[in-house]
């Protein structure tokens, strides 16, 4: 049996860490997979990824490195991801892994023109999205949980926008049959969205974002959470070679 492939770009910071554990984790609670369905590659350490084939599919996770810095392994793992697309593997791209995914197909990544996105925020479903395998579930609104600095601000050709946010247009993204990602985080817990903040808290007040009303505003993001089971259900059992999982 084939297993999902978690590309690890980067690493929950230690403090958030050592409290409410790390990105495969968080993933892995979200998916609900266990091993031997899961298989973690750590890019941003040098660990080289397998052939497309030989998995079922990919979770290309966060990351505090910028995409525009163009990165030794995020350049390869964006040359993998090319050729991941050309087999029609389901990929799911979260946060940088969005980023990365619009990057690698011909979009353009940079700074947002509106500056920091950070809490939980509302996002708006595009007209059609209801057509859509993944987004059909979701409501006209939904909360989720968002930190980026840098976000999908044209979009490869070919791909569709989702759903969208008041300072970014691309919060979820169709690239094809099989292959999606999302700027929000539908792996952040409340905790988890919370502790980022607080760690954020001078460069937010800095900047002029109220991390105390951040805080107050953080709640439970259920219909951002279940496209991670949607995922699996739409894409990974859907797809010719997905895996077989309850």
């Amino acid at each position: 049996m084939k297993p999902l492939l978690i590309v690890r770009t980067g690493r929950a910071p230690d403090v958030i860490n050592a409290r409410h554990g790390d990105f495969p984790r968080w993933f892995q609670l979200g998916l609900r997979l266990r091993p031997p369905h899961l298989a973690i590659v750590d890019v941003e350490k040098g660990d080289t990824l397998p052939p497309p084939e030989s998995v079922a599919g990919a979770v290309i996770t966060g990351s505090a490195s910028m995409v525009t810095e163009r990165r030794a392994w995020s350049e390869r793992t964006a040359g993998w991801i090319r050729d991941a697309m050309d087999r029609e593997l389901p990929m799911l791209g979260v946060c940088y892994g969005h980023q990365l995914m619009s990057h690698a197909l011909g979009g353009r990544v940079d700074y947002l023109p509106d500056g920091r996105e950070m809490g939980t925020v509302p996002l708006t479903v595009h007209d059609g999205a209801g057509h859509d395998a993944l987004a059909a579930s979701l409501p006209a609104t939904f909360d989720a949980h968002t930190t980026h600095e840098q976000g999908v601000l044209e979009l490869p050709r070919g791909a569709v926008s989702l759903a969208s946010s008041r300072q970014d247009p691309h919060h979820l993204v169709r690239y094809g049959k099989h292959a999606v990602s999302t700027q929000f985080h539908p792996e952040f817990s409340t905790e988890v969205m919370r502790a980022y903040i607080r760690r954020r808290h001078d460069v937010l007040d800095r900047e002029g974002l109220a991390p105390a009303a951040m805080l107050a505003a953080v709640v439970p993001t259920p219909h951002a959470t279940r496209l991670l089971r949607g995922f699996v259900r739409e894409h990974l059992q859907a797809a010719p070679a997905g895996m077989s999982v309850a």
